[in-house]
């Protein structure tokens, strides 16, 4: 486990990833276009860059620079620098935007302070983090040592703690990614997950779902292809509420799979997902 710098307080670092969250929550919901266009494409011409994706990070940049000038900054989007005081903003300006072209309320902006390299897998760690739903109101933080809370609009936070089922009774999360042979993996390794499990569920943004591991709408949830904007945020929020977030092999979570889950049920469903891959075939360059 990686250390903080001395003195940052992680409390702190969550509150100000939950002010700046909440700003730009507001500015794609209040700035929304009637008709959002395409700004350009990113690896497929079904994945799309909104011109308000970019709004979102620019106004995360630019707020985060004046709150916090000494800390690096990287996000899904356009524009970076680096830091001298060893903390990274990781941002998702938008999380789930297919879902936000589409009107579908289950989208987020997803900020989080890391300490080490978020380009590199295995050197990096969340310390803080916020995830907020503009439709919903529903809004997420953790700190380390800090504990995860969710609150609703007005309503106090309420701490979130996951709890362990069996794994026939488990609601399992997963995503796909925009590349047509990742997706053509995934759906078979997801054949033999879903006679294993209650269901499966399909939300459309990676950071809401393991958040909603974290709060128990979801009981586990599992996926390939995250980048660290995906991810820093709500696998703090899920691991901080007691989720076990890792790979397969149990290392830090990354792009070659996130697992989120109860610890028994953490490991239930890697040895699923252990079975399914070698009977699929692992496809990494995919």
């Amino acid at each position: 486990m990686r250390t903080l710098p001395p003195g940052i307080d992680p409390a702190d670092l969550a509150r100000t990833a939950l002010t700046v969250a909440i700003e730009a929550s507001e500015l794609i919901m209040d700035e929304r276009p009637e008709s959002l266009g395409v700004a350009e494409t990113k690896s497929s011409a079904t994945d799309v860059v909104t011109v308000m994706d970019q709004r979102s990070q620019d106004h995360l940049l630019a707020r985060l620079g004046r709150l916090r000038p000494q800390d690096g900054f990287a996000g899904e989007e356009r524009g970076g620098r680096t830091g001298e005081s060893g903390i990274t903003w990781v941002v998702d300006p938008i999380d789930g935007t297919v879902n936000y072209l589409y009107e579908i309320p289950a989208y987020a902006v997803s900020v989080a302070a890391v300490v080490g390299d978020p380009t590199t897998d295995g050197g990096w760690q969340p310390v803080a983090g916020a995830v907020v739903n503009p439709v919903t109101g529903e809004r997420y933080t953790a700190w380390l040592d800090g504990g995860s809370w969710r609150a609703v609009g007005d309503e106090e936070p309420r701490r979130l703690r996951v709890a362990e089922t069996s794994l026939g009774q488990a609601l399992c999360g997963t995503g796909f990614g925009y590349d047509a042979d990742r997706r053509a993996w995934q759906a078979a390794v997801l054949t033999h997950v879903l006679p294993q499990v209650r269901d499966i569920r399909r939300l459309g943004s990676a950071a809401l779902d393991l958040c909603r591991v974290a709060d128990g709408s979801l009981d586990v949830y599992y996926e390939r292809g995250l980048n660290p904007w995906d991810m820093a945020a709500g696998w703090l929020v899920a691991t901080e509420a007691g989720a076990v977030v890792s790979d397969l092999r149990g290392r830090a979570p990354r792009a070659d799979l996130t697992l989120a889950g109860a610890p028994g049920l953490h490991s239930r469903l890697a040895a699923v997902l252990q079975v399914a891959i070698e009977q699929v075939g692992d496809q990494k360059g995919q």
